[in-house]
């Protein structure tokens, strides 16, 4: 049986959310206030899912073993789930969605199985998978990049107040809209569908380029290693290579569309480096990563979701014991 070795998790989570920050101001960029209120509705739920946690014999946190010296953080990891999560989910979903989502998570994804480092799934796609489950058509509607709202009423729409937005303000995904599609080629959806930009989903490609900088950052600091997301990207890439059909209409998008579409490049550098739930050895969190591609793209082509990214992670949490197994840590050389 592999055995992971003890870590402090604090600086690594710090500056995991660091890197969430182009991410977010992307986001903001394209899509308004949404995606900071669905950050702020996260991040308190996880403090009071810590809280209760914590209130729990034998689950007190000292000072100097907490983030940011807050006993209430803890070592992070639900501050980061959490956030991971907000940016996740579309901007403009109810308040009561992400609560739910995110209370989910922390509880049965983490606490359930006795915290931090014991987890066997990513409790952020654990709680993501539950509201795409339960409440599909909220998972499908996404902002219309540049047309987001004001505060106000973003605040309205999040909260459930007064009489919502105007008409028109959100639609169904560039990667929705290609799987749904039965006539028009390639090239007349992205000329003509608002969905789409230039290469992937409109706004949906700055976004992947904002969270793919921030995955450098976590690269270059040493935060998390290349594997994970090489493999998946690889993955993912190679798949819908081999799957393009051209620009017909019966075309399942191209590469360079997959890899800017959907939560692509969170999914390979903020979610599949999750390091609990993963692969202990290099070898194996490369196999994870291919995996995880290949899934994604499986699930994106031919089941009834949009993104395959959640499922693709879940699936793979399965499988890390065997990875671990055949690919065991032992047969590399150490960091």
């Amino acid at each position: 049986m592999t055995t992971r070795p003890a870590f402090d998790p604090r600086p690594s989570m710090q500056l995991v959310l660091v890197a969430c920050l182009p991410g977010l101001l992307a986001l903001f960029w394209q899509y308004g206030w949404g995606s900071v209120l669905q950050l702020l509705v996260a991040v308190s739920v996880a403090l009071l899912c810590e809280a209760l946690v914590r209130r729990q014999p034998g689950q007190a946190v000292t000072a100097e073993a907490s983030l940011f010296n807050l006993p209430l953080l803890g070592e992070g990891s639900a501050l980061v789930s959490a956030t991971l999560l907000a940016l996740a989910l579309p901007p403009y979903s109810p308040w009561w969605l992400t609560a739910s989502a995110c209370a989910f998570a922390l509880l049965f994804g983490k606490a359930l199985f006795g915290g931090f480092g014991q987890n066997p799934f990513n409790p952020a796609m654990l709680g993501y998978a539950l509201v795409l489950v339960a409440f599909p058509a909220h998972l499908n509607q996404w902002p219309t990049p540049g047309q987001h709202p004001g505060l106000s009423e973003s605040l309205q729409q999040v909260l459930g107040l007064g009489g919502g937005l105007v008409d028109g303000w959100s639609q169904a995904t560039a990667l929705d809209s290609l799987k749904h599609n039965d006539r028009l080629t390639i090239d007349e959806l992205f000329a003509s569908h608002s969905a789409f930009g230039g290469f992937g989903g409109r706004g949906a490609e700055w976004v992947n380029l904002a969270f793919l900088l921030g995955g450098l950052f976590l690269l270059q600091r040493k935060v998390i290693r290349w594997h994970a997301p090489v493999g998946l990207l690889a993955g993912l890439f190679i798949a819908s290579l081999l799957c393009w059909n051209g620009s017909g209409s019966d075309s399942n998008g191209s590469p360079l569309f997959h890899l800017l579409s959907g939560a692509t490049m969170l999914g390979a550098f903020f979610i599949a480096t999750e390091p609990v739930s993963g692969a202990a050895s290099d070898r194996g969190r490369l196999l994870f990563g291919v995996g995880a591609g290949l899934l994604v793209y499986v699930i994106r082509t031919w089941s009834g979701y949009a993104d395959g990214m959640t499922f693709a992670i879940l699936l793979m949490n399965l499988l890390v014991p065997t990875l671990d197994r055949y690919a065991p840590r032992s047969q590399e050389a150490q960091p």
